[in-house]
């Protein structure tokens, strides 16, 4: 039973995939060029992703990754628009809540809201491991379907939002989300320094307006331009791939890109609480207790 988690298991999944000694099926390493040359050019005025706790070689193989799949692959059609995904290979995670951090430094949060919330969690075999849970962007949102004044909102990318100039303070989101990844701004917000001409924006929900709900956005306001939403960046373990499923690439903060679909399938990727059938955007492999190197 999970130690500190939410009420529902991520589920059991069977088998055991294959690995090459230190890397994970799917993943592979690339250059910037073999990048751009695999996925397609590079969108333009993307910005590099900062080098931080990184490192510059990995925060540039990181800003080249997240650009290429920003601009999508030669398999993305004209006139389609990305769809959204995240993956997180639970092996790889420590717990440290680098990503919860983070999201609240970029988001100005207080430290009560943790948009993306890392759990403890204990597998059937006995052992622990950790669990980071952003808002799963489900494709059928039971909090959209809920909220009486259309606050709560889908893009054509998949991504849910919260126009909080229209939000009420009901709550009712809350309640009919089952992840329990919303919260209510009972406190003034924290001062957030702005560009002139930058408002307020459900893709940039900064500051929070008190007395609404507020959640992980994802960093939406990131993604068109090739840039890490902040948990992804963050992360020291490079456990979180952020991805398109149209052109099926994901990549991390060490720029190792995916291909989504294949990833997923060799390493028995799950989705949380999938029973439900909200058709989260989010896939987890849970490891079945092996190490990364299989």
């Amino acid at each position: 039973m999970p130690d500190d988690a939410p009420a529902a298991d991520a589920g059991t999944v069977s088998g055991q995939p294959t690995a090459s000694p230190g890397q994970p099926v799917a993943i592979r390493k690339v250059s910037r060029r073999k990048v751009l040359a695999v996925l397609g050019a590079a969108g333009a005025g993307a910005a590099a992703v900062g080098t931080g706790i990184l490192g510059r070689e990995k925060a540039a193989a990181a800003a080249s990754g997240a650009r290429a799949v920003a601009s999508g692959a030669t398999k993305r059609r004209s006139g389609q628009v990305p769809q959204w995904a995240m993956v997180l290979d639970l092996r790889r995670c420590d717990g440290c809540k680098a990503c919860t951090m983070a999201c609240q430094q970029r988001h100005y949060l207080h430290s009560d809201q943790t948009w993306i919330k890392v759990y403890k969690m204990t597998s059937a075999g006995g052992q622990t491991y950790h669990m980071p849970r952003p808002c799963m962007m489900c494709e059928d949102p039971p909090c959209m379907y809920v909220c009486p004044v259309g606050a709560t909102f889908r893009t054509d990318e998949g991504i849910v939002l919260v126009d909080q100039s229209v939000c009420i303070g009901c709550r009712t989101c809350m309640a009919a989300c089952p992840y329990e990844a919303r919260y209510f701004n009972w406190s003034t917000p924290k001062p957030a320094p702005r560009m002139p001409g930058m408002p307020q924006s459900p893709e940039w929900p900064v500051p929070q307006v008190l007395g609404t709900v507020g959640k992980c956005v994802w960093c939406a306001d990131r993604l068109p331009h090739g840039e890490l939403p902040a948990c992804v960046q963050g992360c020291p373990m490079g456990v979180i791939y952020i991805g398109d499923l149209v052109a099926d690439v994901g990549v991390n903060s060490f720029g190792e890109v995916i291909r989504i679909a294949q990833f997923i399938r060799d390493n028995d990727a799950v989705r949380y609480q999938e029973e439900l059938g909200t058709n989260p955007r989010v896939w987890y492999v849970l490891g079945h207790d092996q190490s990364l190197a299989g």
